[in-house]
């Protein structure tokens, strides 16, 4: 089993003393979404920490496309976050008033320690106080594993959300475990920006090539695009019901619960039909909460998004549509916490299997759907050591436990397998379980096992362990 360790130890210590160097401030201005900029402030803190600057609490971006007008302390405990990193950089929530003018700069992606001193810290020297434009992916990737600790310790640890959204947060939670002991929370990121951005095509004709192109003009760095190249390359997001789809065939059955993290669904309700057809049991912010409980979160999207990031996480299985932002930390902090399970599309085999479903039968398209998916089911040893964005997998702070450690962390609580039922039907049937059920090839009788082998719900274990420890 696999463990969060990003405490600093003798070989790996508090990356950096507090401030050695005296009046040298380091702000950063974000850029993006809510967990784009998640990832900016955890690097400002390792950026800090390199420059041996004091870090001022960083400027959430209010100008972007989501139009949030929140500030840090709205969003995250900043009592909180200046504390817990106090042994690694200072950080205070303003500058001094006796401080000179702020000098305004930018460094390339993905700059290094080195980069960092020979571009920021002349500059840093000599007017003391220096803002780092558009902080996003400004750190590279690949750090000395003491600063990929801190990373951890900032993003898993002291990046706590304020306890307004952390009480919203556990509530919807609760709610979705009294309904079910476990449930599915799907990313399902089919919002108009999204798709605009994409540039992929999803059947609307000319009505959806004039309402995405006109919002693709936001961008002007964006070139035009082939959709049939780009949905063959894997790089569209699944339709809803090809998400539907795709779980039913991995052996999720209609009776799961599923919670959908979602802005604005392009098409509404009509695109959301499928899906909810497949998965009748599906919940989100709107309907677990009233309008009068959502009421000081609803007009601020980073709010919203903290929200659903809370219930996603602590979701039995993650299912994310796309690699984005949320898709990667939130991945990232499920590796941390024990690898709880994220599944991701392989979009780019998922292609040919989706494009030809209405000519082969359930058992058939099932079959391909679980080959396709092998290695793309979060299980621990999925990607290797230091390849991937290292948000996404922070193999510098996982350790792997020992037994000992392990009957103390895990809850003792195994969660029951789905039962799935099997019917032979074809696709030119409706699928749906009141009329039959879907056929899934793999199961026995007793309905506890799938074609991989394992319970969906659970994380894998060693097999010396599993009579130990359960889920």
């Amino acid at each position: 089993m696999y463990i969060g360790c990003s405490h600093s130890t003798r070989k790996f210590p508090s990356a950096a003393p507090a401030a050695a160097f005296p009046n040298t401030y380091l702000m950063i201005a974000t850029s993006g979404g809510l967990n784009q900029q998640r990832t900016g402030i955890t690097d400002a803190v390792v950026a800090a920490c390199i420059l041996n600057a004091t870090l001022v609490i960083p400027k959430l971006d209010q100008k972007s496309f989501w139009k949030d007008a929140s500030n840090f302390s709205e969003i995250f405990d900043v009592s909180w976050f200046i504390s817990s990193l106090s042994k690694d950089v200072k950080i205070v929530k303003q500058l001094p008033k006796k401080i000179g003018k702020v000098f305004n700069m930018r460094v390339p992606r993905k700059c290094t320690p080195k980069c960092y001193k020979k571009r920021v810290l002349p500059a840093l020297m000599k007017k003391h106080v220096v803002q780092l434009t558009k902080f996003d992916y400004r750190l590279a990737n690949k750090l000395e594993t003491g600063l990929q600790k801190l990373r951890c310790r900032v993003n898993y640890h002291a990046l706590k959300f304020t306890d307004v959204i952390l009480e919203m947060g556990n509530k919807l939670i609760k709610r979705m475990k009294e309904k079910s002991n476990h449930f599915i929370a799907l990313h399902l990121r089919f919002e108009p920006d999204m798709l605009a951005f994409s540039g992929c095509d999803y059947g609307g004709g000319e009505k959806e090539r004039n309402e995405l192109g006109t919002l693709r003009k936001r961008w002007k760095t964006l070139h035009s695009k082939n959709p049939e190249k780009e949905r063959k390359h894997g790089k569209c997001p699944l339709s809803p019901e090809e998400v539907g789809l795709m779980l039913r065939a991995l052996g999720f059955g209609s009776e799961v619960h599923i919670y959908v993290a979602s802005g604005e669904v392009y098409g509404g309700e009509e695109t959301l039909a499928p899906l909810k057809a497949l998965f009748p049991h599906f919940h989100s912010k709107e309907t677990l909460a009233t309008k009068e409980e959502l009421s000081s979160f609803s007009m601020f999207s980073s709010r919203m998004a903290a929200i659903d990031f809370m219930v996603c996480d602590g979701s039995n299985v993650f299912v994310t549509n796309n690699n984005g932002n949320m898709a990667r930390i939130l991945a990232g902090r499920r590796r941390y916490y024990g690898h709880k399970r994220t599944i991701r599309p392989n979009a780019k085999k998922l292609y040919s299997t989706f494009l030809n479903r209405t000519s082969m039968t359930w058992e058939a398209f099932a079959t391909m759907i679980r080959k396709n998916q092998k290695g793309f089911m979060g299980e621990p040893n999925e990607v290797k050591l230091g390849r991937g964005e290292f948000h996404e997998n922070p193999s510098a702070c996982i350790c792997e436990s020992s037994i000992n450690v392990m009957r103390m962390l895990l809850p003792r609580q195994p969660l029951d397998p789905i039962p799935v039922t099997t019917n032979t039907k074809s696709f030119s049937k409706e699928i749906t379980d009141e009329v039959e059920p879907l056929e899934w090839s793999d199961i026995n009788d007793d309905g506890k096992t799938t074609g991989f082998g394992y319970d969906l719900f659970t994380r894998q274990e060693e097999p010396e362990l599993e009579d130990t420890l359960s889920d």
